[in-house]
C-alpha cells in the first residue's frame, strides 16, 4: 500500500493542555508508514461559538481552516468532538455560498478522528506491529463519537495489545457532564454527572484510564482529584506508541 499523506489536527485543549497526545499521534502514523505534516496555521474549529449561536464567527473559522488544510490528502484528529463539529455541522454554515460549502464538504469528507483513522482507514491490526503494553486501563467513551458513527472501534484496538487488561467501564455510553460551556451554563447537573462517571471508574478498579477527547479528560480528570479517586489518564495514542 502506497504511503498515505496526514495532516495533524491537533485541536485547542490537546495542543495546550495534552501535547503529548499530539506527538504519540504523529510516532504512532509514522510508524505505521504514513507521512504527517503540521499546518501551522490551524486555529479553533469554531465548535464553542457555534454552540453558543455565533454562526458568523464560526463561519470565518470554518472557511480558513478548510483553506488551510485543502491540501491535506486525510486529516486525523485526536478530538472526536472536533471532529464532530467538522463533519455534522459544517455542512450547515454555507448554504447560500456553494463555491465555500463545496471547500468545506471536501474537508470534512476527509477528517477522521484518530482510532477512526486506524480502523476505518489503515485497517491496522496492532497484533501484526507486536503492540505491547502491560497494565490495566479502563476506557472512557465520548458522546461526540456517536456522531461520527464510532462505537467500539477503541475497545477493539485496546484488546489487539498485548499485555493491556481491558476492564469495561459501566454507563460507559453515559455523558461525563463536561458538554464545552454546558458545563459551566449548568454547573450543578455538570457536577452531578462527572462524579456519576468517577463513582464507575472506581468501581473498575483500574489504575489508568483511556480517554481521547481532551474536554472530557480535563473534566473527568479533575473531578478524579477532588473525589480521591487516584487514577492516571492517557489517550490510545499515548499507551499505542509507548507500546510501539
Amino acid at each position: 500500500m502506497a504511503p498515505m499523506n496526514v495532516a495533524l489536527l491537533v485541536t485547542c485543549l490537546t495542543d495546550t493542555f495534552y501535547p503529548r497526545t499530539g506527538i504519540a499521534i504523529v510516532k504512532v502514523l509514522e510508524k505505521l508508514g504514513c507521512t504527517v505534516a503540521f499546518p501551522e496555521a490551524q486555529t479553533c474549529c469554531g465548535q464553542p461559538m457555534w454552540n453558543n449561536g455565533f454562526a458568523d464567527q464560526t463561519r470565518a473559522l470554518a472557511r480558513r481552516m478548510a483553506e488551510v488544510f485543502e491540501d491535506a490528502e486525510h486529516v486525523v484528529t485526536p478530538s472526536g468532538s472536533c471532529c464532530a463539529m467538522i463533519r455534522d455541522y459544517y455542512g450547515e454554515l454555507f448554504k447560500d455560498d456553494p463555491k465555500t460549502q463545496a471547500k468545506v464538504d471536501r474537508f470534512a469528507a476527509k477528517t477522521y478522528e484518530f482510532v477512526e483513522f486506524l480502523t476505518h482507514v489503515l485497517k491496522v491490526d496492532l497484533r501484526e506491529h507486536g503492540v505491547k503494553w502491560e497494565g490495566r486501563a479502563t476506557y472512557h467513551y465520548s458522546c461526540h463519537l456517536r456522531g461520527i458513527g464510532m462505537t467500539d472501534e477503541a475497545s477493539r484496538v485496546m484488546r489487539q495489545i498485548e499485555g493491556l487488561e481491558y476492564v469495561p467501564l459501566e454507563k460507559s455510553e453515559q455523558c461525563c457532564g463536561f458538554g464545552g460551556t454546558f458545563a459551566m451554563k449548568f454547573p450543578d447537573v455538570s457536577s452531578n454527572m462527572v462524579r456519576d462517571k468517577v463513582d464507575c471508574i472506581r468501581q473498575t478498579q483500574a489504575p489508568v484510564v483511556v480517554s481521547n477527547d481532551a474536554g472530557c479528560t480535563m473534566n473527568i480528570s479533575g473531578s478524579c482529584r477532588r473525589e480521591k479517586c487516584d487514577v492516571a489518564f492517557k489517550s490510545l495514542a499515548e499507551i499505542i506508541a509507548e507500546g510501539m
